[in-house]
């Protein structure tokens, strides 16, 4: 994954600003589809996804597979 790992120009910008104290796992065996909470701001691929702990309506993750490098 050549364009991860590195905050740079051209990088895809994954980012997560939070306070540990107050990161919560809501999901429950009865509920288990809820948001965990505690996540202030996320960059997903340079798009913020949570804002002030709301989700946006941006998108812009992607599957992320695998490639061998080329020998």
């Amino acid at each position: 994954l050549y364009d991860r790992g590195r905050i740079a120009v051209g990088m895809a910008a994954d980012l997560l600003l939070f306070d540990p104290a107050a990161v919560k796992d809501n999901a429950t065996f009865e509920k288990p589809a809820q948001y965990s909470t505690g996540m202030d701001f996320v960059w997903v691929n340079g798009a913020l996804a949570i804002e002030e702990g709301k989700v946006t309506s941006v998108r812009a993750g992607k599957v992320l597979r695998y490639q061998r490098p080329s020998s």
